[in-house]
């Protein structure tokens, strides 16, 4: 099994026939993700040929819904744009929304997010400025290089896409039933706990690594998910260490005031509930292999 997104995953691409989306559209379809169409209200009716498929343009995501099939639907939807892209997915009641757009206004983000919560969040958002979710051997809805990993029994959550990567590189020969990038901004959809409560719920993961970032509680509130929730083993890495105090570093979200939100106090924070923290990506990567191997 893999969490919210499968082989049976039909996905339209929001903004498919920008330079992004395209390029994006070309690497899903050649790993494997089954894309149905693309949203761009201004090119609705044509039809695109991305390796070798024949991709049709709707003017509306429900429009799209309606045609094919849709449940998941992948934003590349400029920052200016991308509130109004993610609210119509909302409006569609799409399953599944992954908003990759960087730089969308916290105001925005929020704004979105609390019409989604308005209307019974039938809508998962993922994001926005993540890579998206994957799942190995399935489907890949997002931006993460769909052949650095293989298939596996480790459930991957973290706030930042590179670090995304590089664990699932690291750990690639062991494999991922799913890796999710939920993003670093101040406002976003899916959390940290979200993913830990699915993967705690998929019989095939059988261990969990979680990244964090400087910034915000969203790996302490985890930690105290964890020590009431989770019964897998979970190991984590808590990046930002040698930041210095009262830098915004990196994503928008990690602001770091005395001890709330400190790389110390997330370590912490998870240690007391025995989730061991790496000092490194390759050391949390180890953590895990031990892990593995004594199941």
């Amino acid at each position: 099994m893999a969490i919210f997104l499968n082989s049976d995953s039909k996905i339209i691409v929001q903004g498919m026939t920008g330079a992004e989306g395209m390029k994006h559209t070309q690497r899903m379809l050649a790993g494997g993700s089954n894309i149905v169409g693309g949203v761009n209200p201004r090119k609705a009716g044509e039809t695109v040929e991305v390796e070798g498929k024949s991709l049709p343009v709707f003017g509306t995501v429900a429009e799209a819904m309606s045609a094919t099939g849709a449940n998941v639907s992948v934003i590349f939807v400029p920052p200016a744009f991308a509130k109004q892209a993610i609210v119509e997915a909302i409006d569609a009641e799409i399953p599944l929304a992954v908003a990759i757009t960087e730089g969308i206004p916290v105001h925005d983000s929020a704004s979105a997010w609390a019409y989604n919560v308005e209307k019974g969040l039938k809508t998962r958002l993922i994001g926005p400025n993540c890579p998206g979710i994957i799942s190995p051997g399935e489907s890949n809805a997002g931006i993460t290089p769909w052949n650095i990993t293989g298939k596996g029994p480790i459930g991957l959550v973290s706030k930042s896409g590179t670090l995304t990567y590089q664990m699932m590189f690291e750990l690639r020969d062991i494999g991922f039933t799913t890796g999710i990038g939920i993003g670093g901004d101040p406002v976003i959809g899916t959390t940290h706990i979200d993913a830990l409560e699915a993967f705690e719920n998929d019989p095939e993961t059988k261990a969990i690594v979680l990244i964090g970032e400087i910034g915000g509680d969203s790996e302490e509130k985890a930690a105290e998910y964890i020590s009431k929730h989770v019964t897998k083993p979970v190991v984590a890495y808590v990046a930002g260490f040698t930041a210095p105090e009262g830098k915004t570093m990196g994503h928008a979200g990690a602001i770091v005031s005395g001890s709330a939100g400190t790389a110390q106090g997330k370590k912490e924070a998870f240690e007391a509930v025995g989730v061991k923290v790496g000092k490194t990506p390759s050391e949390t990567a180890t953590l895990m292999r031990d892990i593995i191997a004594n199941l």
